[in-house]
C-alpha cells in the first residue's frame, strides 16, 4: 500500500466558487419603480364598506340564513359589544364539554320538535345513541352535544327564514322554545354554551324587533318618509303606530307563563322599551325583582349575568348598578348597596356610629369597580379601622385595599392611604400580619418613590423575625416582597447596601430562600462584568446557599438544571481584570463549594482555559500561570462523572496546553481521555443513540487533533494512534457502523501524516510539527503503513458484521471512498 500524495493548497484552490466584484451591495433595498397614479380606482376585494352590521357571535359554523343588519347598542357603547363577545368565548371555553350532555324530559320534548331530529339521530354515534336512548327514573336522557348544538342552530335557521317570511307567530314560538331551555340545568357543564347560543337567538329576536318598530317610526304604511329617529330619541318623538306594535310585542311576550323565558324574552326587547318610556331603567328595575323568583342558583345567575348585560344597551345606565347586579344576588346586592350609605361612602361622619362586619366591609372592597374604591380610598380606610371582629382578620382587609389600589395606574390620596396604613400594621407585634399587609403596599410605594416607608418596612421585618423566627405562609410573603423588591431596583449594589437585606435573606430557608437566590442571581448576571470584589463575595454566598438548598430539597433532576445554570452564568461573569491568579483562587474556592455537579465544574474547566488563553495572549510570566490552569482543568475534568462531557473537556484542554506550547501536556491529557474511554462501562455509552454519536464525534476530533500534535519519538511516532486503534477490540459496546467510522477516520490520519506538507499546522511558533520532525524517515512511513494495513483489515470485519443489508452498503460505499481517497490506486 502506497500513500497517495496531495496538495491541500491546490485541492483549496481547485475547489473554491471563483469570485469577482459585485456591481453593487446584494444586501441593499432593490430599486423600485414609481407607477404614477392614473386615477383609475382599485377595488380591493378584502375591504368592505362601512356599516353597521351586527352579527351572530361567531361560536358555531353559519347556517346560511342572511346577517341581521340592525343594532340595538347605544352609541358608545362599542367597548362593552366586544366585552361581551369576548366574555361569551371565555365561557364557551372555560367550561368544556364532554360528548354527552344530560338533559330533562322537557328539553327533549322541544329538541324532538322539527324534521330534522330523526335526521341528526340517525347521523350519531352508534355508542352514543345506545346511551341517548335510556331514561333513567328521573326522567333524564342524554344526547350528544354536537346533536344538541345542531337543533339549536337548526332553530335559529327556521327563526330567520320565518322571519324574513313575515310569520312572526312562528318566530316567536321558536323564540320562547329556545328560551325554556334555559330552564334545564340537568345539562351540568353544558349550560354556559347553551346560555351563549341560546342567548344569541334571542338578541336576534330583539334586533329584528327594534328594526321593524324603528321602521314603523319612520316610515308610513305606504312607504312615505316621516321622519329619521336621532341616535338620542325620545318616547314623545315616536309615532302612535309603532307604539302600538312595540306595545304589542310586549304585551305577547308578557303572556309567556313561565317565568324565566319571559324574563328573558323580555331583557332581549329592553331597549325597545325606549319607544314607549324615557326612563327604561325602571324596567331593569323590575326585571331584578322577577329574576328573585327563579329558584335554581345557576339559571338565576345566568339571567341576572344577562341583566347586566342587556342593561348596557340602554342610555345613562349607572355602571356601578349593573355591576352589582352582575356579582350578586339579590340579598347581597341589597346589602352591599345598603353598606355604600350605612357605613358611609360618601358622608365622612357617618363612621364612628355604624355597626362593624369585617366580611361586609371584605366583601365590598373587593366586589366595587377600581374607580369607586380609588375615589373613596379615605372612606375605606375609615372603615376598616371601625371593623375589628372576629368575622374576618382586620389584615384581610388592608390587604385587600392594597391590591385593589395597585390595579388602577393613578391612585388619589396614595400617599396618605400607606401613611396611615403603615402605621396601624407597625403596631402589630404578628409576623403574620404584618408581611401579609406590606406585601400588598410594596408595589404602591416603590411606584410612589416612598422610600422612607421602605426603610421602615425593612426594619420591622427584621425586628419581627430576630423575636419569632418564620414558618410557610410567612415565608411565601416575604418571598413575595424580596422579588419584587429585586425587581424595583436597577442596580444589585444599591439593593446589598439596604439595611437589613442580607440579615433577612440569611434567615429564610427551603424553597423561598431558592427562588429569591435565584432572582437575586438572575439580576446579577443580566449586565455586563461583575468586577466589584465585595458584590462576588456576596454572590458567591448566595450561589453556595442556593447549591446547599438543591441539596436538601428533594427535586428531580430536571429541576436541578435551572439553579445550576443560574451559578455557571455567574462564575462566567466574574472578572478580576489582570488579577489572573485571584481568578485562579475564586475557581478553586467554585469547585470545593459546587463540586458535587458536573455542569458547573465543566463550567470551571472552561473558565479556567479562558483564562490561560487571556494569559497567552498577555505575554506576561504566562508559562507559570498556564500550567497552573493546565493542572487546575485537569483535577477537574477527573471528578466529571459524564463521560461525553469528560471527553470533550479532556480535549478543549489539551488544545490549550498546546497553544501555549505544552506538548508533553497536551499528550498527557489526550492519553488521559483514551484512558478514560477504555475503562468506560457498556451501561454508560449505550443509554441512547445521542450518547453514542458524541461519543463517535470525539474520536473523530481526536483524529484531528493527532495531525498537529507532534509524535512522541520515545514511544513511537504513531503510538497515541495505535492506543485510539486498540478500543476498536476493546470495547464491546461500539456497533460496527461506529468502528468503520472510526477505522475511516484513522486511515486518514495516516494518509494526512504522510504527506509532505500538513493541511494545518499549530498556532504556536516553535513547536515542531510532524511533516517537519518525520517526513522523509523511512521508519515513519513503514510504521504508517503498517498501522494503515492493520485498520483496514479492521474496517473489512467491521462491515461484515452489520446485520443489515442497506447499511452494509452504505458502510462498504463510505469505505471506498475513504480508501480511493487515501491511496494509490494500483
Amino acid at each position: 500500500m502506497e500513500f497517495r500524495a496531495r496538495d491541500y493548497k491546490a485541492e483549496s484552490e481547485a475547489h473554491a466558487l471563483p469570485r469577482k466584484r459585485a456591481d453593487g451591495d446584494p444586501l441593499s433595498a432593490p430599486a423600485v419603480d414609481i407607477v404614477e397614479d392614473k386615477g383609475e380606482e382599485f377595488f380591493d376585494p378584502l375591504r368592505e364598506p362601512n356599516s353597521n352590521v351586527v352579527g351572530s357571535l361567531d361560536t358555531e359554523d353559519d347556517i346560511g340564513h342572511p346577517s341581521v343588519v340592525v343594532s340595538t347598542e347605544v352609541p358608545g357603547q362599542e367597548n362593552a359589544k366586544r366585552e361581551w363577545t369576548s366574555f361569551k368565548r371565555f365561557l364557551m371555553q372555560r367550561f368544556p364539554v364532554s360528548k354527552m350532555v344530560s338533559i330533562s324530559a322537557m328539553s327533549d320534548g322541544i329538541l324532538r320538535s322539527g324534521k330534522g331530529y330523526e335526521k341528526l339521530s340517525m347521523s350519531t354515534d352508534p355508542d352514543e345513541l345506545d346511551d341517548s336512548q335510556k331514561f333513567s327514573e328521573e326522567g333524564i336522557r342524554s344526547i350528544a352535544r354536537q346533536e344538541y348544538i345542531s337543533r339549536l342552530k337548526e332553530f335559529k335557521e327556521k327563526f330567520a327564514d320565518a322571519w324574513q317570511s313575515g310569520d312572526r307567530v312562528t318566530s316567536l314560538k321558536l323564540a320562547i322554545k329556545v328560551a325554556k331551555l334555559l330552564t334545564d340545568t340537568s345539562v351540568g357543564q353544558f349550560y354556559p354554551t347553551l346560555f351563549v347560543l341560546a342567548t344569541d337567538i334571542m338578541e336576534m329576536l330583539g334586533d329584528m324587533v327594534w328594526e321593524r318598530v324603528k321602521q314603523k317610526a319612520e316610515y308610513a304604511e305606504d312607504g312615505t318618509f316621516l321622519c329619521s329617529l336621532p341616535a338620542s330619541f325620545r318616547a314623545d318623538d315616536v309615532g302612535l303606530d309603532a307604539k302600538e306594535t312595540c306595545n304589542n310585542w310586549f304585551c305577547k311576550i308578557g303572556s309567556v307563563k313561565e317565568l324565566l323565558p319571559r324574563i328573558y324574552l323580555e331583557l332581549a326587547l329592553l331597549p325597545c322599551w325606549r319607544f314607549l318610556v324615557d326612563q327604561p331603567i325602571d324596567s331593569i328595575q323590575r326585571l331584578v325583582m322577577m329574576a328573585r323568583g327563579v329558584a335554581d342558583p345557576l339559571a338565576c345567575s345566568y339571567c341576572r349575568l344577562y341583566i347586566a348585560r342587556c342593561a348596557q344597551k340602554l342610555p345613562s345606565v349607572d355602571t356601578g348598578m349593573i355591576h352589582l347586579v352582575s356579582i350578586a344576588s339579590s340579598g347581597l346586592r341589597k346589602l352591599l348597596e345598603s353598606a355604600v350609605v350605612e357605613f358611609g361612602l360618601g358622608n365622612t361622619e357617618a363612621h364612628g356610629s355604624n355597626p362593624s362586619i369585617s366580611i361586609i366591609v371584605h366583601n365590598l372592597i373587593k366586589e366595587l369597580p377600581v374607580d369607586m374604591v380609588n375615589s373613596k380610598t379615605i372612606d375605606i380606610i375609615n372603615l376598616i379601622e371601625c371593623c375589628n371582629d372576629y368575622t374576618l382578620d382586620q389584615c384581610l382587609n388592608y390587604r385587600l385595599l392594597g391590591f385593589r389600589l395597585s390595579e388602577s395606574k393613578y391612585s388619589l390620596h396614595i400617599v396618605t392611604v400607606v401613611d396611615r396604613v403603615i402605621r396601624v400594621v407597625s403596631q402589630k407585634d404578628m409576623l403574620d400580619e404584618y408581611l401579609k399587609v406590606v406585601d400588598a403596599y410594596v408595589d404602591l410605594i416603590f411606584q410612589n418613590h416612598m422610600d422612607d416607608h421602605l426603610v421602615k418596612i425593612l426594619d420591622g421585618i427584621s425586628k419581627r423575625i430576630c423575636n419569632k423566627g418564620m414558618v410557610g405562609d410567612e415565608l411565601a410573603c416575604l418571598q413575595s416582597i424580596l422579588v419584587k423588591l429585586l425587581s424595583h431596583f436597577k442596580n444589585l449594589e444599591d439593593i446589598f447596601s439596604l439595611n437589613h437585606f442580607l440579615e433577612i435573606l440569611d434567615m429564610m430557608y427551603g424553597r423561598s430562600r431558592m427562588i429569591v437566590n435565584m432572582h437575586i442571581l438572575d439580576k446579577a448576571t443580566r449586565g455586563g462584568l461583575i468586577c466589584d470584589p465585595t458584590t462576588i463575595q456576596l454572590l458567591f454566598e448566595v450561589s453556595q446557599a442556593l447549591n446547599d438548598s438543591i441539596d436538601q430539597v428533594n427535586v428531580r433532576d430536571e429541576d436541578l438544571q435551572q439553579p445550576a445554570r443560574m451559578i455557571s452564568r455567574f462564575i462566567d461573569k466574574v472578572s478580576y481584570g489582570a488579577d489572573r491568579e485571584r481568578h485562579l483562587a475564586f475557581l478553586v474556592e467554585c469547585r470545593r463549594a459546587f463540586g458535587s455537579t458536573n455542569e458547573l465544574k465543566e463550567t470551571l474547566v472552561h473558565s479556567s482555559n479562558s483564562l490561560a488563553v487571556k494569559a497567552l495572549i498577555e505575554r506576561k510570566n504566562h508559562l507559570d500561570f498556564l500550567k497552573s490552569c493546565i493542572a487546575f482543568s485537569e483535577v477537574t475534568i477527573s471528578s466529571v462523572t459524564a463521560l461525553v462531557r469528560q471527553l470533550k473537556l479532556y480535549l478543549e484542554t489539551a488544545e490549550v496546553a498546546l497553544l501555549g506550547g505544552l506538548v508533553s501536556h497536551s499528550d498527557g491529557l489526550v492519553q488521559s481521555a483514551i484512558s478514560c474511554m477504555q475503562s468506560v462501562d457498556l451501561v454508560d455509552v449505550s443509554r441512547g443513540p445521542t450518547d453514542a454519536d458524541e461519543t463517535l464525534n470525539f474520536l473523530q476530533k481526536i483524529c484531528g487533533f493527532l495531525i498537529i500534535l507532534p509524535g512522541n519519538p520515545e514511544k513511537g511516532a504513531v503510538y497515541t494512534p495505535k492506543s485510539l486503534f486498540a478500543l476498536l477490540n476493546s470495547q464491546s459496546w461500539m456497533t460496527p457502523r461506529m468502528r468503520a467510522r472510526i477505522c475511516c477516520a484513522m486511515i486518514s490520519l495516516s494518509a494526512t501524516l504522510s504527506q509532505k506538507n500538513l493541511p494545518y499546522h499549530a498556532s504556536k511558533s516553535g513547536i515542531p510539527s510532524n511533516d517537519i520532525l518525520f517526513y522523509g524517515n523511512s521508519a515513519y512511513f513503514g510504521e504508517l503503513v503498517s498501522f494503515s494495513e492493520e485498520v483496514v483489515r479492521k474496517l473489512v470485519d467491521a462491515i461484515k458484521q452489520e446485520p443489515s443489508p442497506v447499511a452494509r452498503g452504505s458502510m462498504a460505499l463510505e469505505a471506498c471512498n475513504c480508501i480511493a481517497l487515501s491511496f494509490k490506486v494500483s
